[in-house]
């Protein structure tokens, strides 16, 4: 008996030290944690699902700020010779864009005059001809069910083959129909972001420096607006060296993807050209998607053997300017290790289709300028932001912009 009692003795005694020892959290900690976490999936639940409600007014956005990007150093360049003559009155940054505005799209005017026309005849004379090729490749696999019968095939085995042949046929006869008509589609769908983009993108240019102003004044003066201020700056740098390298990469693999196929004579020529350039703007997938279908279309409509050169030929040119003229064109504003170009892209198009490829690696690399910049203002450091530091080139110091506030909000001033 006296066993029992110490034994239940020895039981409230640490029942006390756990529920009543001071370094045991409370109760209501305990359960203000708990309520902390559940708030804190909620919140983020929320966001997510109002993220994906307004992901295309997102995108158009993103587009507007992208395309903001690509126009801005032309206006610099036509600012410039006026501010080193301080006549910067007489070339004020509405003006400026206004005549890079005009000039950018009646270029592209001219441009789409002389290709559209073509461009439309080939897409039209490929989906007229689509029936024909699939009864050419269906005579092909005929032929080879003949020879088959030579080699004793089992008459079964022949059937079952002859019949996965035919489904493939059918399945790459539709594939190019379908996408020549989704894409079609999507061109009606988003005609109206032609005038909406620009439009957007005209008030980014007209008061980026007025937006850089408001937002460096909601940081007190000092350390954090010389953090803020440094990590604009880069944040600009970056996206800068990836649109420019973006649109570089557009009209040289374009242009280079079309001279190709020319030489080698195939069909569509100036079409799979212009969609090279297009889809080289959606990293690792468009690059991918367009070679199969270019491959895929020249083995249908030529030969077998136009098809491996053609692949070949893209293969070599995928790794020239991946290893050889990417790197020069971007200049280290974004560099990123090849695993987390992948991942991104995978989480990308998990989490938003296309529009998430597309923005992916911008994305990731702005991460990572926001990771560098939060190790350097607390002075910490570690393996990933050494290795991210051999990626990209060195931060912009925060300790060099005392007068940079003062200089944004003249700039903003004189716009």
């Amino acid at each position: 008996m006296s066993s029992a009692n110490r034994k239940v003795r020895e039981m409230r005694q640490t029942a006390r030290r756990i529920f009543f020892d001071s370094s045991t959290p409370s109760t209501w900690t305990v359960i203000r944690v708990v309520l902390i976490a559940f708030a804190s999936w909620y919140l983020a639940s929320f966001l997510i699902n109002v993220l994906i409600a307004l992901q295309s007014l997102i995108f158009l956005l993103i587009l507007s700020v992208f395309f903001a990007y690509l126009l801005n150093p032309l206006i610099e360049y036509i600012q410039l010779p006026f501010e080193r003559r301080n006549l910067q009155r007489f070339m004020p940054r509405t003006l400026a864009i206004g005549i890079i505005y005009l000039v950018f799209f009646l270029s592209l005017a001219l441009v789409i005059a002389a290709l559209v026309p073509r461009v439309s005849d080939q897409a039209r004379r490929l989906a007229i001809n689509v029936p024909a090729y699939a009864e050419s490749v269906r005579t092909e696999i005929q032929e080879l069910s003949e020879r088959y019968e030579n080699y004793k095939i089992p008459e079964n085995v022949q059937s079952e083959l002859n019949k996965k042949i035919n489904e493939i046929a059918a399945d790459a006869a539709g594939s190019i129909t379908g996408f020549l008509s989704d894409a079609a589609i999507s061109i009606v769908t988003y005609l109206p972001w032609l005038v909406i983009v620009p439009i957007f993108s005209f008030f980014f240019l007209k008061d980026a420096n007025t937006f850089k102003v408001w937002i460096l004044r909601a940081f007190p003066p000092g350390r954090w607006r010389s953090r803020a201020e440094a990590l604009m700056e880069d944040i600009n740098d970056t996206l800068s060296a990836y649109i420019r390298a973006q649109l570089v990469s557009c009209l040289l693999i374009g242009l280079i993807c079309t001279s190709g196929f020319y030489a080698f004579g195939i069909n569509y020529s100036l079409l799979l050209g212009i969609l090279a350039g297009i889809f080289e703007f959606i990293p690792l997938i468009g690059p991918l998607t367009i070679g199969l279908i270019t491959t895929l279309i020249t083995g249908i409509t030529d030969s077998l053997e136009k098809a491996i050169y053609i692949a070949v030929f893209l293969i070599i040119l995928r790794i020239i300017h991946d290893y050889v003229t990417y790197p020069r064109i971007v200049k280290g504003g974004v560099h990123l290790p090849p695993i987390v170009i992948i991942l991104s892209v995978l989480v990308g198009e998990k989490l938003a289709g296309i529009p998430g490829v597309f923005l992916s690696i911008p994305i990731a690399a702005l991460i990572t300028v926001f990771y560098r910049h939060a190790l350097e203002h607390t002075g910490n450091t570690g393996f990933l932001n050494r290795m991210l530091n051999e990626q990209s080139p060195k931060l912009a110091d925060p300790n060099d912009t005392t007068s940079a506030t003062n200089e944004t909000e003249k700039q903003a001033n004189q716009s």
